[in-house]
């Protein structure tokens, strides 16, 4: 919260300051409080309306969709089945084939960084066409 904002929400701090102000202004700043309050209800009570009325045109719609056997799958066609599905891009075949530091047989598709054992057979001497599968 902000340090204004503790201050108006103690009821300690607000005595203390209450102290160095007349009634009459505090009473002003009580009716301004009111006005801002009565704003801010207004405002939420137009926005609850709005959606409201929103939610009841999207009940009505579904409804006539619905009676004319229409769902909302078929209205949004194939522009949804990919979002829908979540299709992953298959992965890459293997390309290169060595044997790593413990004697096993293991692959690489040519992405990324590059193993160890090819990365060290090529610094000594051998090409990366001699690990192609």
């Amino acid at each position: 919260m902000s340090v204004m904002l503790h201050k108006l929400n103690n009821i300690r701090t607000l005595r203390a300051m209450a102290r160095e102000f007349s009634i009459d202004v505090l009473e002003e700043m009580l009716e301004k409080f009111r006005i801002v309050t009565e704003e801010k209800r207004s405002e939420e009570e137009t926005l609850r309306e709005s959606l409201a009325e929103k939610q009841e045109k999207i009940n009505s719609l579904l409804e006539l969709m619905k009676a004319e056997g229409i769902s909302p799958d078929e209205l949004l066609g194939d522009a949804a089945a990919p979002a829908a599905a979540g299709k992953k891009r298959a992965a890459r075949p293997a390309k290169y084939r060595f044997t790593d530091l413990n004697g096993e047989q293991k692959s690489w598709t040519g992405q990324g960084r590059m193993p160890k054992p090819i990365a060290q057979a090529i610094a000594n001497g051998k090409s990366l066409d001699d690990f192609l599968i």
